[in-house]
């Protein structure tokens, strides 16, 4: 006689354990990304009090300066450590069902890591001597990195941020990325009023106290990302990936 069937549908099996797989790769990824920023927030806050480059005065000149002193191994090394976290980060909010992968939101997280490596290959130049390529190019990828970081966390986490019941570290990344995109007001402001002032808008700011406020509410978001992908895989063990939700986070 032949065998009668089973009726046990394996996807039952084998759905929930690839769903566990890849919130365990989500916690993976949220702490190596956490852990990146963390290094990148010690070694080039390490450079402001360092013998050797402490002279750099923190209101005046950008932090990009750092890579020019002998020390700059360790500004260069905190760069690329926060762009590995930060895709590490994004990663882990896919993983964990909070972001789709082929969205504005991810594309721009990508572009602000691939803009901070190009931040470390083409270093600060000297505008002092005459224009050149490394300067032009640095510059560029210093404005896509700094735009593109806070959309990409508002696109991500706007939905959440509106309710009291979302985590904190979703609504904490959110108002870092206004408080980022808020340091670019005094810049916009001292070239708009340049033509009247008769003065360069990059001398009529503080811009190292502007582009470090930038930077730490940068690394800051990026470390609320981590902690939100890292926190929703243990409160929501169940929650499927974003891969096999129908119903995709907007960005």
């Amino acid at each position: 006689m032949p065998q009668q069937a089973t009726g046990i549908d394996t996807r039952s099996l084998t759905e929930p354990a690839a769903a566990a797989a890849e919130l365990r790769r989500a916690r993976l990824l949220a702490s190596v990304g956490i852990g990146g920023a963390l290094v990148a927030a010690v070694l080039v806050g390490a450079l402001h009090v360092l013998p050797g480059t402490a002279g750099i005065s923190p209101v005046s000149r950008t932090i990009s300066e750092y890579a020019l002193t002998p020390s700059g191994w360790a500004f260069n090394l905190g760069v690329l450590a926060l762009a590995l976290g930060s895709l590490a980060v994004f990663a882990a909010l896919v993983s964990a069902g909070r972001a789709v992968r082929r969205s504005v939101g991810s594309l721009l997280g990508v572009l602000w890591a691939a803009a901070l490596v190009v931040i470390v290959l083409f270093p600060k130049h000297n505008w002092a001597i005459g224009p050149s390529t490394n300067g032009h190019v640095h510059r560029v990828a210093s404005i896509v990195a700094f735009l593109c970081l806070p959309v990409a966390v508002l696109l991500l986490t706007r939905r959440r941020s509106r309710t009291a019941a979302q985590p904190t570290a979703a609504r904490s990344a959110f108002w870092l990325a206004v408080l980022s995109l808020a340091w670019f007001a005094p810049l916009f402001g001292a070239m708009l009023l340049s033509p009247i002032t008769q003065t360069p808008w990059y001398r009529a700011v503080p811009l190292g106290l502007v582009e470090r406020g930038l930077v730490i509410s940068d690394v800051t978001a990026i470390i609320a990302l981590g902690i939100w992908a890292l926190t929703s895989t243990r409160r929501s063990p169940g929650r499927r990936p974003a891969s096999q939700v129908r119903t995709a986070p907007a960005a």
